[in-house]
C-alpha cells in the first residue's frame, strides 16, 4: 500500500499545481482620450484564462475585448467600470489580443490582471510571451512601362563662319560691332565653340584638327564626325593651343534679341559668357535649344579683323516605346507567434 500512497500523493500534488493560477500580466495603464491600448499574450491548450479589470476612478471604459487571433472575438464588454474573474476556456493553444478602447475625451486610468490555470503540470511553464516576425507577400500588377528602344548620337555643325568686323574709325562708316546668330538643333545635350582672329586663329584651328585626326584619341569613338570639336563638346577635352597675334576680339554670348539690340545701340545688355581673346575654344552645357547670339566687338582704331567662328553640337536622338510588364508589389506585415510552437 505504501507505493500506491506515494503515487496518489504525486497525482494529487500535480493536480493541485496545475489548478493553481499562474500570473501572466498585471499592469496599470493610462488610456488617452479617444485612445486605445492593445496587449498580446499566449495560452496553452486546456488553460483557464482568468481576467480582472477595473477603472481606478470608477469611470466607464467604452470597450474591453478579448480576441483569439486572427479574428475570433471571445469576450467583449461595453461601458464597463469593472470586470471580476472573467473565465475563458482555451480550447487550443494560441495568441489572444486584449483591447482597451476609450471613447471619452478625457483619459482613463485602468488596472488589469491576467492569469491562467494550466490544464496539466506539462503546461505549467508555458511561455506566454508573444514574438513578432516580418512576413513578406509579393503580388504582381500589369503596368505600362516606357523603355528606350535605341539611342543615336549625332554630331552637327550649326555654324561655321568667317566674319569681318570693321575698325572703330572705318572709312566706310561701318560699325565695329557685329552679331552672329545660329540655332541649336533639337535634342542637343552639349556643344562647343571655337573663336579665332585672323590667320593665326584660323591656323590654330586647323593645326588642332589635323593633330587630333592623326592621334589615337580619334579612334576612341565610332560616332560619325567625331573630332577635336566633338571631343570638346562631349568630354570637355580641349586640344586647342593659345596663339600669339596682333589682333584680338571681344565677344559676348547674348541670351535674347532685346539684349542684342541694346548691345548694338551701345547700352547695357544681358550676357552669360564673355571674353577678350585671339583664339579660344570651350565646352557649353547651356543653353541647349533655340537661337544663340554672339556679339563681336573690334577695339582696333584703324584695322578691321576677320573672325572665324565654329560650333559643333552633340545630339542624342532617342526612340521610346511602351510595353506591358509585371510590376511586383511587396506587402510587409507583422505576424505574431509563440516560441512554444
Amino acid at each position: 500500500m505504501k507505493p500506491l500512497s506515494i503515487v496518489g500523493f504525486i497525482l494529487t500534488w500535480s493536480v493541485a499545481i496545475a489548478q493553481s493560477p499562474v500570473d501572466v500580466a498585471e499592469s496599470t495603464l493610462k488610456i488617452g482620450g479617444l485612445g486605445e491600448e492593445v496587449f498580446y499574450y499566449g495560452f496553452a491548450e486546456g488553460d483557464q484564462l482568468i481576467f480582472n479589470f477595473t477603472e481606478v476612478n470608477g469611470k466607464e471604459l467604452k470597450e474591453v475585448e478579448i480576441t483569439e487571433l486572427p479574428s475570433s472575438s471571445k469576450y467583449m464588454d461595453f461601458k464597463t467600470r469593472k470586470i471580476e474573474n472573467k473565465n475563458l476556456f482555451i480550447a487550443r493553444a494560441g495568441i489572444y489580443k486584449f483591447r482597451f478602447t476609450n471613447s471619452a475625451i478625457g483619459g482613463r486610468i485602468c488596472k488589469f490582471k491576467i492569469q491562467r490555470i494550466p490544464a496539466s503540470f506539462n503546461t505549467q511553464r508555458f511561455n506566454t510571451n508573444v514574438y513578432w516576425r516580418s512576413a513578406y507577400d509579393t503580388s504582381y500588377t500589369l503596368v505600362q512601362e516606357r523603355y528606350l528602344v535605341k539611342s543615336d548620337t549625332l554630331i552637327t555643325q550649326p555654324i561655321e563662319k568667317i566674319t569681318k568686323v570693321s575698325s572703330q574709325n572705318a572709312l566706310n562708316g561701318n560699325t565695329n560691332k557685329t552679331v552672329i546668330d545660329f540655332t541649336l538643333p533639337e535634342e542637343t545635350v552639349s556643344w562647343s565653340y571655337y573663336i579665332g582672329v585672323g590667320r593665326e586663329g584660323q591656323a590654330a584651328y586647323e593645326a588642332a584638327r589635323d593633330k587630333f585626326v592623326n592621334s589615337s584619341a580619334a579612334a576612341v569613338s565610332k560616332i560619325a564626325g567625331y573630332g577635336t570639336m566633338a571631343a570638346l563638346a562631349i568630354y570637355g577635352i580641349n586640344t586647342f593651343s593659345k596663339v600669339q597675334g596682333r589682333d584680338n576680339v571681344k565677344y559676348w554670348f547674348i541670351p535674347d534679341w532685346q539684349s542684342v539690340l541694346q548691345f548694338q545701340a551701345g547700352g547695357s545688355f544681358n550676357q552669360y559668357k564673355q571674353g577678350d581673346v585671339i583664339n579660344e575654344a570651350a565646352q557649353m552645357k547651356a543653353p541647349l535649344s533655340g537661337p544663340v547670339y554672339i556679339g563681336l566687338f573690334n577695339d582696333n582704331m584703324v584695322e578691321p579683323i576677320e573672325v572665324v567662328f565654329k560650333v559643333t553640337a552633340v545630339q542624342v536622338k532617342q526612340q521610346w516605346a511602351t510595353r506591358t510588364v509585371n510590376q511586383p508589389q511587396v506587402t510587409v506585415t507583422q505576424v505574431a507567434y509563440l516560441k512554444n510552437e
